[in-house]
């Protein structure tokens, strides 16, 4: 793999996995638009592996404090650290069972189109755009209840589906239970930790069951960089939410699938 692909795609991972504009979608549309070949997935694993070290750094007092909070939890002290980890693990488990029953299916291959991407980025930035603006902005991660963190988890399905973003179908549902933007990227960027180390085993368990477990220079470089890149995107995000909509997101989601559209039909 040349040096400018592994750039690109770490580069790509890195900054749209955290942002309302789905990471899968442009990870395909690479495919879709050069003539490089598929990248395998020992780079996937070292692109997601390298956002999973970004997200983790970023929030790691908070995920030190959920830690801690669980492991008193499960010896029956309650703490809203330990409140907040068990809605991780609730948000959770709709997208893992989902995603078991889809993998089995074998329908992923037939979802990777620049098509699919197209439509799922125009549909949901409309139901990004509507969330957000009726979202009453009211309600604080403190606040978050076991039916409100099921909603989210329920809403990350979605983003099985390339090009619907699950940073935007999670802060969409957040947003419409009346989660403050800072609050609903913060609940959706803590969701992703549990979300990609599943991903990320079940393509290390496939790896193992095909007996290729060699560990790379461009996997260290995937990694570096896409972990560089989110890292730096996460903070620059979580800064802009201060002051300022989702619609700049919207818009670009708009633009991208209507362009998609043209180059697809005409």
């Amino acid at each position: 793999m040349s040096i400018e692909q592994l750039i690109v795609l770490a580069l790509v991972q890195g900054i749209t996995e955290f942002l309302p504009i789905s990471s899968s979608g442009h990870l395909n549309l690479i495919g879709e638009l050069t003539s490089w070949s598929d990248q395998g997935i020992l780079i996937d694993i070292a692109v997601h592996m390298g956002t999973l070290l970004a997200v983790i750094a970023y929030f790691r007092r908070e995920v030190w404090q959920m830690i801690v909070g669980f492991l008193l939890l499960l010896r029956g002290r309650v703490t809203p650290d330990g409140r907040l980890a068990l809605f991780l693990i609730i948000a959770t488990l709709p997208a893992v069972i989902a995603g078991f029953f889809v993998l089995r299916s074998g329908i992923v291959g037939s979802l990777r189109g620049a098509e699919i991407v197209a439509w799922a980025n125009l549909f949901f930035a409309v139901i990004l755009y509507a969330t957000d603006k009726i979202g009453m902005t009211v309600k604080r991660l403190e606040h978050m209840e076991t039916g409100g963190a099921l909603a989210i988890g329920i809403a990350q399905v979605f983003s099985l589906i390339p090009g619907a973003s699950r940073a935007g179908v999670t802060m969409s549902m957040a947003r419409f239970l009346g989660y403050e933007r800072k609050d609903a990227a913060r609940f959706s960027m803590l969701l992703s930790i549990p979300t990609i180390i599943g991903a990320a085993a079940a393509s290390i368990y496939e790896v193992v069951q095909l007996g290729d477990v060699a560990l790379g220079y461009d996997m260290g470089i995937a990694a570096g960089l896409a972990a560089i890149a989110a890292f730096a995107t996460i903070a620059a995000f979580m800064r802009l939410l201060e002051h300022m909509t989702l619609t700049p997101f919207v818009i670009y989601r708009l633009l991208l699938g209507a362009v998609l559209l043209g180059w697809i039909y005409y």
